[in-house]
């Protein structure tokens, strides 16, 4: 894909009422979202959770559905429940999490975006599984 051609798609996706587009060519493919779709969603590159020290930053938190007290997805990719394969989840139904806490982490474009609790509060279910592909929005844990 030339640079060009991707200019032209994110010129038109920036002048759409789309939230996201997609657009594939010669094996490759190109996902465009929007900043707004992603529901705050940390947009920096992240590195596995394994490799870093937890962060407590308030932007990084996946939003809790006060309604329903459930975590929600902040974007489309695929959920590790666990640092590494092997390892311990880093949140199991009945334990206390604490606001900032690491939940999850979703892998986006060979990204690995890090997914916080909101606030604090005891994981009551855990509604996904380690690799499963999840949509931007989907329930991930429920709270107690």
């Amino acid at each position: 894909m030339k640079q060009e051609q991707i200019k032209t798609l994110i010129d038109a996706l920036a002048a759409s009422d789309l939230a996201e587009l997609e657009f594939s060519e010669n094996g490759s493919t190109l996902r465009l979202v929007k900043l707004s779709a992603l529901a705050g969603a940390s947009t920096a590159p992240r590195q596995p959770a394994a490799r870093r020290a937890p962060r407590h930053s308030p932007e990084e938190a996946a939003p809790i559905d006060a309604a329903a007290a459930e975590c929600l997805a902040p974007l489309h990719g695929v959920v590790h429940l666990q640092p590494a394969p092997g390892e311990p989840p880093f949140v199991q139904p009945g334990q206390a999490v604490e606001a900032g806490q690491l939940l999850c982490v979703i892998e986006a474009m060979k990204m690995f975006n890090e997914v916080r609790a909101e606030r604090e509060g005891t994981v009551r279910q855990v509604l996904v599984q380690s690799g499963q592909e999840v949509e931007a929005g989907q329930p991930l844990f429920r709270f107690a």
